[in-house]
């Protein structure tokens, strides 16, 4: 069993376009409940299906698993709700850490938010420069919510 341990931060500036090359992503959700997640995402040229289950607001059970391409594609299009999440994702070495920025597409356009795994809930983490507020335990900024309530139509907008 594998257990995530994420926290999440809206990005305030674009400095971490100059440190990895981005991967189209498209996800869609056969389950966007947030405590029982079922996704399928491909990424480059590459796809797989994921679960899911919410334990606390920074950790949750996970299990990922590859699959055809040409099966994601099916499922993304016939079997997922739409619209589907659309991004960018950059995956960035800084100051030891590791570090994931989604730049989204489509109806999530202009949300920018970075996540770092870590080992424990407690653990210190050194923020890079062009990362601003936490939003872990926000769970409209989970990309499950994205899919329903797409960042477009929000009312409050840190872009608005």
């Amino acid at each position: 069993m594998a257990v995530e341990i994420e926290r999440k931060y809206l990005v305030k500036r674009n400095a971490y376009k100059s440190l990895a090359k981005p991967v189209p992503i498209r996800q869609g959700y056969i389950s966007a409940d947030i405590y029982r997640i079922v996704r399928v995402r491909i990424a480059g040229e590459r796809a797989w299906i994921g679960i899911k289950s919410l334990v606390t607001n920074l950790e949750r059970l996970e299990f990922e698993y590859e699959i055809p391409p040409g099966d994601a594609e099916m499922i993304l299009s016939k079997v997922c709700p739409h619209p589907i999440i659309e991004k960018y994702r950059y995956a960035l070495d800084v100051g030891g850490d590791h570090w994931i920025v989604d730049e989204f597409l489509g109806e999530n356009r202009g949300l920018v938010v970075a996540e770092i795994e870590l080992e424990s809930p407690e653990q210190n983490i050194h923020l890079p420069d062009w990362v601003g507020e936490e939003v872990s335990n926000d769970p409209r900024y989970l990309n499950a919510n994205l899919a329903v309530h797409p960042y477009s139509r929000w009312r409050d907008r840190q872009d608005s």
